[in-house]
């Protein structure tokens, strides 16, 4: 978005012109990357922890996933800003292929976040089964075949 805003305005202003190079966007996203999960990952956190958005720990589990009973989950949501944010901001977004790659990220993110309701929300401790979650992936993989 910044490049389609920006660069145009390289005939009044010559600085303008580095938003045509890939390296300067790229360095800029990074860095919108880290601000978005060093600044949003803390509070986000607390806000799942705030509102007990957990997954139950199955009883019948591995010993060392007793362990992590009570943390937060949901967390790829935070990844999937730092990724999404960025990629809108700082990407050429005329390019087929960012936007075929920023479609697989929302789509198998969505995918992940569907689990997660299921298993904190409604209350299902096996979340989607992976039927399920192949078909969307099969689906995906289908769409970009054709």
């Amino acid at each position: 978005m910044l490049y389609h805003l920006l660069y145009p305005l390289t005939k009044y202003a010559s600085g303008f012109n580095l938003f045509r190079y890939i390296t300067f966007r790229a360095a800029g996203a990074t860095i919108t990357a880290i601000i978005i999960c060093l600044i949003l990952g803390p509070y986000f956190i607390n806000l799942l922890k705030k509102y007990q958005v957990q997954e139950t720990i199955r009883a019948e589990g591995p010993e060392s996933h007793k362990g992590k009973a009570g943390t937060p989950t949901m967390g790829g949501l935070i990844i999937l800003a730092g990724i999404v944010v960025p990629t809108l901001l700082w990407s050429d977004l005329s390019n087929f292929y960012v936007l075929m790659v920023l479609l697989v990220t929302v789509w198998l993110g969505l995918i992940g976040y569907m689990d997660d309701y299921l298993k904190v929300i409604k209350k299902q401790p096996k979340g989607m089964i992976g039927r399920k979650k192949l078909f969307g992936q099969i689906m995906l993989g289908l769409l970009f075949a054709l």
